[in-house]
């Protein structure tokens, strides 16, 4: 199974000109679905993983299967304002204007090895707040890894210049 061939494409959304890379269809696919889960595990074969750090919304379900299959705990990186808890947080740039995630103060611990998991890399903002994020509370992000790669946004060179490895499943460049 291509996996590129269950995520839907949406012309224009959320913008004139944006084509936007729907992954519902391949999670309500289960095959495709259960073979992203596993291609997304893969690479951490042998490594010592501590925690899984799921980017809101869609880096959640993926990160929650990832960390059942891993048998680590789950770390959930949301928007500001979210979480019930003390947290910390970490600002990024928008096209207009400046956006926050967070986390709960105790997600991570000192010495983590943490895999960053999201649906989508594009500009690379909030994957990388979330990296500085885990990295101010004491963890390590050893991968990050993403269903879908936009490689002409630069987000994936942006993580890799940061020192990080990326590993993603599908690119739609150009595009």
């Amino acid at each position: 199974m291509d996996l590129k061939s269950v995520i839907r494409t949406i012309p224009d959304y959320p913008k004139p000109g944006i084509m936007f890379r729907d992954i519902t269809t391949l999670l309500a696919d289960a095959r495709g679905f259960r073979r992203a889960v596993d291609e997304l595990v893969q690479p951490l074969a042998g490594a010592k993983i501590d925690k899984v750090a799921g980017i809101e919304a869609r880096g959640f379900i993926l990160g929650g299967a990832i960390a059942h299959q891993l048998c680590v705990g789950f770390a959930p990186v949301r928007k500001k304002g979210k979480l019930p808890y003390r947290t910390i947080s970490e600002s990024y740039a928008l096209e207009y204007g400046v956006d926050e995630v967070e986390i709960h103060v105790d997600a991570i611990k000192e010495g983590d090895k943490v895999l960053l998991v999201d649906d989508l890399i594009a500009t690379g903002g909030t994957a990388g707040a979330a990296i500085r994020l885990i990295e101010r509370a004491g963890g390590t992000v050893v991968l990050c890894s993403f269903v879908v790669d936009l490689p002409d946004l630069g987000g994936s060179a942006k993580l890799r210049a940061m020192g990080k490895e990326v590993v993603a499943l599908v690119q739609f460049e150009g595009e």
